[in-house]
């Protein structure tokens, strides 16, 4: 049997135009499931919030803006209600910065993922760590939901100076992050002040890649170490409580710590710095002195450093410095719920 040239052409054409056909249905079906899903969302977030501005930012121009700044620069200023920002999946290759006097706004990614936020810069581009932050919020009440956040300045051995490089930094007060990602090495997440709450997020570093004198808990994350076995031991984090009276510290509830290298549970930044990890997963990459003095043996007296019900290869308490803590039931209870971080009086979940 033998086809005709012509009739080849015609089947190939007609297999070309049921493919291409088969795609944009797909697409199509896509589209309306995330169209489902944002109305779903906006009719959530109407039923439990006062929502008065829906924006969509998309990189290839099918929202209301193609740049997540440029939404950020469209909410009013001492803005009363909440506003939603969609941002659409992409890569966002800028730096965001959302100032103090615009409180109240919620990022919705398509997951960490999927939505990045991105920009490479280290703090000796211009002298300052905080300067160096691909994400800043300075306003109280802010969420994000499926957002990754990443500095993706090439990352150093520890101790180099000037190679901090900020993936997230937050500054204002009462702001939750949800199934968030955070990408850096060196001081990845900037959890500079206030009270915060972090879920089911993922963040990764080298060296203090949690640090600052915030107020947060930590639930449900986990805390991936890429420090590099044969250098310095890394620190997952670096807290920076200033004094007895000041209410900040990192709380970790049922978090996995993994990855490579050889990593400090803290480093002592503050002399009252205060640091607990309950029900939590390390793998065998923890320093088995668990946490280190900063060099000064005067914080062995103050700081608050302690674990609750760890378990995993690196969770062995008896190695530890003999001023970290074996916690109690009692001893632990204030943290293990969000009392901590006075969620009553601000959190809401989504």
């Amino acid at each position: 049997m033998s086809f005709c040239h012509n009739c080849i052409v015609k089947v190939l054409i007609y297999a070309i135009q049921c493919s291409l056909c088969f795609r944009l249905l797909v697409r199509v079906d896509i589209l309306e499931k995330r169209a489902h899903k944002f109305n779903d969302t906006k009719l959530a977030l109407e039923s439990s919030l006062a929502v008065s501005r829906y924006f969509i930012v998309d990189s290839l121009g099918r929202g209301d803006f193609r740049t997540v700044q440029s939404a950020v620069d469209a909410v009013p200023v001492d803005n009363l209600n909440w506003v939603y920002i969609h941002i659409n999946e992409g890569i966002y290759r800028e730096k965001v910065m959302i100032p103090y006097n615009k409180p109240n706004i919620i990022f919705q990614g398509a997951g960490r993922e999927n939505t990045v936020i991105t920009w490479s810069e280290a703090a000796d581009a211009d002298g300052s760590t905080a300067d160096s932050a691909t994400f800043s919020s300075f306003a109280p009440n802010f969420t994000a939901k499926g957002i990754g956040f990443k500095n993706a300045a090439h990352p150093a051995p520890p101790g180099v100076e000037g190679k901090q490089a900020v993936a997230a930094l937050v500054a204002g007060d009462m702001a939750a992050f949800y199934g968030c990602g955070f990408y850096g090495a060196q001081d990845t997440l900037f959890d500079y002040q206030g009270r915060h709450y972090f879920k089911e997020c993922y963040i990764e570093g080298s060296i203090d890649f949690i640090f600052g004198h915030g107020q947060s808990t930590y639930k449900g994350c986990e805390l991936y170490a890429i420090a590099v076995g044969g250098y310095l031991p890394g620190s997952i984090t670096a807290q920076n409580r200033a004094s007895l009276m000041e209410n900040s510290g990192f709380i970790f509830i049922a978090c996995k710590i993994s990855g490579s290298g050889q990593v400090f549970l803290g480093r002592a930044w503050g002399p009252y710095s205060r640091v607990i990890y309950a029900y939590t997963y390390m793998e065998n990459i923890i320093v088995p002195q668990g946490w280190d003095d900063w060099g000064l043996v005067q914080r062995h007296r103050t700081v608050e450093y302690g674990q609750y019900k760890c378990y995993g290869p690196g969770s062995n308490t008896k190695p530890r410095v003999k001023w970290s803590q074996d916690l109690t039931d009692e001893e632990v209870q204030p943290y293990l719920d969000l009392s901590f971080i006075d969620a009553s009086q601000w959190l809401h979940e989504f």
